[in-house]
């Protein structure tokens, strides 16, 4: 009987195992947003999109020791996405970090891009996927900023849909 309650337990665990950001996971309501970082400012997007009808963002947030800015997207007072922006030179921190917090990655890659005439890219790509969730972060070595974006469903195909 121990055991098996100890083994409900590590399941439940890993089922309630979300993609967050300071607590605020996919499915928090704009009230819970902004109970978490009172500094956010929420509006109407500005433009029309199947994916979300509004935004909330914050300019300085430390998430794992990293500085990011995040944007909240709502549709109908639910979290649909977050994305996070944050300095390529806390890379390797910041995957370290979200290792321990999400779990190893489904995939990740370091690749060099290569065009006729321009120099060479380098990308770093992690994916994190389970449940209908993803998390997906993206890092042009050679720019100032990488980005994250947490994501449900098709929101990724359809935010920036011009309808």
């Amino acid at each position: 009987m121990k055991y098996l309650a100890l083994s409900l337990l590590l399941v439940s665990m890993s089922a309630t195992a979300a993609y967050d950001i300071k607590g605020v996971s996919l499915g928090a309501t704009e009230k819970e947003v902004v109970r978490a970082l009172p500094s956010a400012h929420c509006k109407k997007l500005e433009w029309e999109s199947h994916a979300a009808d509004r935004r909330c963002d914050d300019s300085r947030v430390s998430f794992g020791g990293v500085e990011v800015k995040v944007t909240f997207y709502l549709k109908k007072d639910a979290v649909e996405a977050f994305d996070m922006r944050f300095d390529t030179s806390e890379l390797d921190r910041f995957i370290a970090f979200l290792k321990t917090r999400y779990g190893k990655p489904t995939s990740e890659t370091r690749d060099e891009i290569r065009r006729e005439g321009k120099s060479a890219r380098k990308v770093h790509k992690a994916l994190w996927e389970g449940a209908g969730e993803r998390a997906v972060l993206v890092a042009q070595l050679e720019k100032g900023r990488a980005s994250i974006l947490v994501s449900r469903g098709a929101f990724d195909e359809e935010i920036y849909k011009v309808r």
